[in-house]
């Protein structure tokens, strides 16, 4: 008989793109592998809760279809073809190729290109070291926050709010933007705890009936893209109907009576003929948070996701200004604390040899980058050689058929060091293998809560797998880059991090398991007044100039309103895109994450999109049917689910699913547009116009399509 495994509980912290960034206990059978993963339940905010893919993560760390050696490749792009070769052999062909397209075209034709795959922050922005001290072309990471925390910062002066954990304290609690049950299952956590405890009301606000709507007490389905109009008609009423805190109004924010007499014609009837919600669901609404005053607004990441969505976002904000929430333990307005962390990168990074001169390439924009646009090469050269780490561009980057053509490009060099053979390793020239979070030392910020937390390494990685630091050093070597961060190792470079911070060292951080980085209640509610030389929260933001990191503005933030209002910039329907799209998180994939896992594949299905019933009739599409949808970018093939818990002309497509998953190979972000975005650049990923049609054999697909193109799209 086999003896039963020893089994350990070790600590360590979820390293995946999420503001919950939990705490976590995890089993190590006899030193070698692990099992479950539990969360950490000392920890306030995790409170023992993590969700069901991190749970069972040994599925994907122990995966048959890892990575476990260099490879180079053998035949044409994206074939499939490689061979294995040694980690000498990759890393001298890498080099090699760099420091041709550097003597051919310039240091500036090297991209290495990274992102949130990861967010470690030694393993994830260490990259960014080798960038400064080559001068290479640097990335400008836009994917993620930079609609949204544009709009939280213009009014408030900076990215931070009440400490996350008075959810359980409050009165009311608005989750808006974010399926919470499905991508922050923490807030569900406290939020629950406010109803057991206080009686609490749960307000979900979101474009289709998902999981946290289903258990909210009031939720309102709105079209994409109107929380602006929403957020003004709520403060019209509270102003109304004597709702509004004019002691606070006066105190702490900067045009309130100008604001008052804006909301005048912003009324729950004009909201209503935006947003599609009834004028008697806003009025309950704005009653709601007016008359308890502990309310936290807790504002996620869907307002990045739309081209107003830094409009909305701030609009949205606003509501905890007009009713004085700011002031009650329980009350105020979050999106994320990443401001209380002053984190110092300087040897990580090498922000001591950054040149700002040097091109900022928009990550948003990597098909019109790889595909020559002037525009988006800043007047520059061509790239010519990438390094991708944390990041499958194929998959998630939008505007596939122009990122397709920009990876095949048969001059471009691209080194993917990855986990498994996504579709952008699958485009590269040489792939390494690389580990996961518990095979290397990493320490990572809460972004959704206010813990500073390290992740150990907690087992030996399989086969060859060399972790981010290890490759970004050993290619320096070879590239003659000089700093002092490519001679110490991830300790050392943790250690002097968290030292030059402020935080003590690494053996406190090991010590404690975590540090609590909130700051005292009155800083936290901005009691002392808000970020701003005036101290008021702006009610009328300057867009051009938010402390936004060191971006300049991008797209039309000229065009943006000075008030908070409705901003049209949005792809409205017309004749020949008559439906809205959004692609939304899936529960069981977090981006491309977690698709190589059987399980997640099982729950999630086949590549399918919501349609309302009465869209689905009209089209002639019953349950089950194959759906095309198509517009100027692109065409995708889906399977129709008819789903009555979404506005009409309003379709979903649920999470970032393996291009190979979809009938023509065409993935979802074939549809995404990749115009830069006000008033930092970004991805409108919800914020897509289509037509849609049943449909038919191959062959006649192929010729409609063409010809529907040609005429500019195709009506219902």
């Amino acid at each position: 008989m086999n003896a039963a495994p020893q089994i350990s509980r070790r600590p360590s912290t979820c390293p995946h793109d999420c503001p919950s960034v939990c705490a976590l206990d995890v089993e190590v059978l006899d030193g070698r592998s692990i099992g479950r993963i539990h969360g950490a339940k000392q920890q306030s905010y995790t409170a023992g809760v993590i969700c069901a893919k991190v749970a069972r993560y040994a599925e994907r760390i122990h995966h048959p279809d890892r990575l476990l050696y260099p490879l180079k490749r053998t035949g044409p792009k994206g074939s499939g073809s490689f061979a294995r070769i040694s980690w000498e052999e990759a890393l001298d062909r890498i080099a090699d190729n760099f420091l041709k397209a550097e003597r051919d075209f310039g240091a500036e034709s090297v991209w290495p290109y990274y992102y949130g795959g990861t967010m470690g922050r030694l393993m994830r922005d260490g990259i960014n070291r080798l960038t400064h001290a080559k001068r290479y072309s640097r990335f400008y990471g836009s994917i993620c926050v930079n609609i949204a925390w544009p709009g939280f910062i213009a009014g408030t002066g900076r990215m931070a709010g009440p400490d996350p954990r008075e959810m359980a304290k409050s009165d009311c609690v608005v989750i808006w933007g974010t399926n919470a049950v499905v991508t922050q299952v923490n807030v569900m956590t406290h939020a629950i705890r406010a109803r057991k405890e206080r009686g609490a009301k749960i307000v979900a606000i979101d474009i289709y009936r998902n999981a946290t709507m289903e258990r909210a007490d009031l939720a309102l389905c709105l079209k994409p893209g109107t929380d602006g109009a929403l957020a003004c008609a709520v403060m019209h009423v509270l102003f109304r109907d004597g709702l509004a805190d004019r002691d606070y109004l006066k105190k702490y924010t900067d045009a309130p009576h100008e604001f008052e007499a804006h909301l005048e014609t912003r009324t729950p009837e004009w909201a209503a003929a935006i947003t599609g919600l009834r004028p008697e669901e806003i009025e309950a609404f704005a009653h709601l948070v007016g008359r308890r005053k502990k309310t936290f607004f807790r504002l996620g990441y869907g307002f990045s996701r739309q081209r107003n969505g830094a409009v909305n976002m701030h609009a949205a904000s606003c509501i905890a200004a007009v009713t004085g929430a700011w002031k009650e333990e329980g009350g105020g307005a979050f999106h994320n604390n990443g401001a209380i962390f002053h984190m110092r990168q300087r040897l990580i990074e090498g922000l001591d040899v950054v040149d700002s001169s040097i091109r900022a390439l928009d990550q948003s924009r990597t098909g019109p980058i790889l595909t020559g646009d002037p525009d988006a090469l800043e007047g520059g050269g061509p790239v010519k050689a990438m390094l991708v780490q944390n990041t499958n561009p194929m998959s998630v980057a939008p505007d596939q058929t122009k990122v397709r053509r920009g990876f095949s490009r048969d001059d471009l060099f691209v080194a993917v060091h990855e986990q498994f053979m996504t579709e952008t390793a699958a485009m590269a020239d040489i792939i390494l293998p690389a580990t996961m979070f518990l095979e290397h030392d990493d320490f990572y910020l809460g972004g959704g809560h206010q813990h500073i937390g390290f992740g150990p390494k907690l087992i030996e990685p399989p086969g060859e797998c060399r972790n981010n630091h290890e490759v970004i050093c050993a290619l320096a070597a070879r590239l003659g880059a000089e700093h002092p961060g490519f001679a110490m190792s991830p300790r050392q470079l943790i250690d002097a991090t968290l030292r030059e911070s402020g935080w003590g060292g690494l053996a406190e951080l090991e010590e404690k398991r975590w540090l609590d980085a909130q700051p005292d209640f009155e800083t936290a509610h901005y009691l002392n007044g808000f970020a701003w030389p005036d101290k008021k929260f702006r009610f009328k933001p300057d867009w051009g100039n938010v402390p936004f990191g060191t971006s300049v503005p991008r797209g039309p933030w000229r065009d943006m309103p000075n008030l908070p209002d409705h901003w049209g910039a949005i792809e409205t329907p017309n004749e020949a895109y008559p439906f809205r799209l959004a692609t939304s998180p899936a529960r069981n994939f977090l981006n491309s994450s977690f698709t190589e896992t059987r399980s997640s594949r099982a729950a999630e299905g086949k590549p399918k999109v919501l349609i309302h019933p009465r869209d689905a009739a009209r089209l002639g599409v019953a349950e089950g049917d194959r759906l095309v949808l198509g517009n100027a970018r692109g065409q995708v093939r889906l399977m129709a689910a008819l789903f009555d818990g979404l506005q009409p002309g309003v379709m979903i497509s649920e999470g970032i699913m393996p291009n190979a998953l979809f009938e023509d190979g065409k993935g979802i972000n074939t549809l995404t547009g990749a115009d830069t975005v006000a008033p930092y650049g970004g991805a409108a990923f919800h914020d897509i116009r289509v037509w849609a049609r049943k449909a038919i054999d191959p062959v006649k697909e192929a010729d409609r399509g063409q010809a529907s193109e040609m005429a500019g799209g195709v009506s219902v």
